[in-house]
């Protein structure tokens, strides 16, 4: 079928809108009109060569929308069913067989090589083989193809076109306090990064009663927001050294950090400001493949630290998702405020907007 999708037909350049060629699904996959797809970090990672992918092609990984076609093998969804869709999994590895999705053996395969497990695309234009199946999905665009592991059929009150940033930036940033570092209720808690991914830790920290919640952030306006959601101190990184302004907070340091920004200084800043037996947890995506950040021989083991890399928050999309929008109906996990909806022909716009911090998460709508 012919659908419009934003194509990157290389490196550093712009989102093209396109009219391209999509194959019907097979057996495992799930044709979806998409009613909405969030704009990632990691989106624009790959558009500017960040992350590996094949170029010319289409990106794309927190769509939702309805399902109008099955493959012959899917029982889990069925045409008109509304789903939201995440990241893909082989769900034979080790990993995904514990049920540790985020971590499967095949993960870069699986959402980074632009073709099905059998080499095809599923996605041409004028002829040529474009880049596709990122995330399992290629959602920046009218139709997508995903498969049956990687959506999660929704209920029916459930505001479809915003639904899809809980497939990816949601979900990581309250997995990380939900899953990934468990935090504890009367603990302290310092998000660095008050984009949609550190908002979402900050809201997920309001729900699991953490007596401290600091937001750092830029932008005065994210800070206020932040405050809004629920966050009981806010502050801005270049009134002083950060650690300096946490411990005036949390005198014995705080137990958790949550990175959302890759910057080194940050990161070293986050790890300073750790109390004992801290967990510092690492979401952002580095501009720079090889930086790196500082740690000391002794600091970690000393004061029984702990560093933790974090995927998607640790989530199952299958379970954490109904979660969180189960969380959404009780009013306790408002994501809607973090959105705001533009036309997907403006997509760059869209991008712009969101690189000068005027917005945190557009959801295109096609």
């Amino acid at each position: 079928m012919h659908i419009s999708a934003a194509v990157v037909q290389e490196v550093g350049a712009p989102f093209s809108m396109a009219d391209v060629e999509l194959q019907e699904p097979a057996s495992d996959e799930v044709l979806v009109q998409i009613a909405g797809v969030g704009i990632c970090h990691t989106d624009i990672a790959v558009k500017e060569g960040h992350l590996p992918f094949q170029l010319p092609g289409v990106l794309g990984h927190e769509g939702s929308g309805t399902v109008v076609s099955v493959g012959g093998d899917v029982t889990a969804v069925a045409v008109g069913d509304h789903v939201a869709i995440s990241f893909n999994s082989c769900g034979m590895c080790p990993r995904c067989a514990m049920g540790e999705s985020a971590y499967c053996h095949n993960f870069l395969e699986y959402n980074f090589s632009g073709v099905r497990s059998d080499g095809t695309s599923g996605l041409t234009s004028a002829g040529t083989k474009l880049g596709a199946n990122f995330f399992g999905q290629s959602s920046l665009a009218t139709h997508a193809l995903a498969h049956e592991r990687n959506v999660v059929k929704l209920p029916s009150d459930v505001p479809v076109e915003l639904v899809g940033p809980l497939g990816c930036g949601i979900q990581t940033g309250a997995g990380a306090v939900f899953n990934s570092l468990d935090v504890q209720p009367e603990s302290a808690v310092v998000v660095a990064g008050a984009g949609a991914v550190g908002l979402s830790a900050v809201m997920a920290a309001v729900v699991r009663e953490a007596s401290s919640i600091i937001a750092v952030d830029l932008h005065e306006s994210r800070r206020t927001l932040a405050t809004e959601l629920g966050a009981t101190h806010t502050i801005d990184p270049q009134a002083g050294p950060l650690a300096d302004q946490i411990r005036e907070i949390v005198p014995a340091g705080v137990d958790y950090a949550i990175d959302t920004t890759a910057v080194t200084p940050v990161v070293e800043q986050l790890l300073a400001s750790l109390g004992m037996r801290g967990m510092l947890g690492l979401i952002g995506v580095p501009a720079d493949p090889d930086a790196v950040f500082s740690v000391g021989l002794f600091q970690p083991p000393l004061l029984g630290l702990t560093i933790r890399g974090i995927v998607e928050g640790d989530s199952d999309p299958q379970t954490f998702i109904p979660y969180l929008l189960d969380l959404h109906r009780q009013g306790k996990f408002p994501f809607d405020k973090l959105i705001t909806t533009m036309p997907m022909a403006q997509i760059n716009e869209a991008v712009a907007a969101q690189h000068r911090g005027e917005v945190l998460k557009v959801v295109l709508t096609p």
